[in-house]
């Protein structure tokens, strides 16, 4: 079982990743290849890809503050799993030409997962 520091650790990290990936990222922009992927889906027109990547950013960034907060955190990481499996789905089925590394992505998000199983 994690010490109390180790558990704060590991959730400034999972939130740390989530606000990069959420904010910087997606609602602010910055990288342009998750723009990118969700438009490779047949589920967007151009339009709604742009909505849908925003609301996802922001989604991302609210599992920031609930993953710090430690509040709901074990279905918080079911959520946070289930988002990580479904993202790394699609863009393998939709993306993957855009991908630089679908392997290393896999290895690094599985990683992530466990961290965030451990810190639930």
């Amino acid at each position: 079982m994690p010490t109390s520091t180790e558990l704060l650790l590991g959730r400034c990290s999972i939130a740390g990743v989530w606000l990069f990936q959420g904010f910087w990222c997606k609602v602010l922009g910055r990288v342009p290849r998750h723009a990118q992927v969700i438009k490779a889906s047949p589920l967007f027109g151009p339009r709604g890809a742009h909505v849908f990547l925003v609301a996802l950013g922001w989604f991302e960034t609210l599992l920031a503050v609930l993953v710090l907060s430690g509040a709901y955190s074990k279905p918080t990481a079911i959520v946070q799993i289930v988002l990580l499996l479904a993202m790394n789905t699609g863009g393998i089925v939709w993306a993957r030409n855009i991908m630089p590394d679908p392997a290393g992505m896999l290895f690094h998000n599985f990683a992530f997962a466990v961290l965030i199983w451990i810190c639930a």
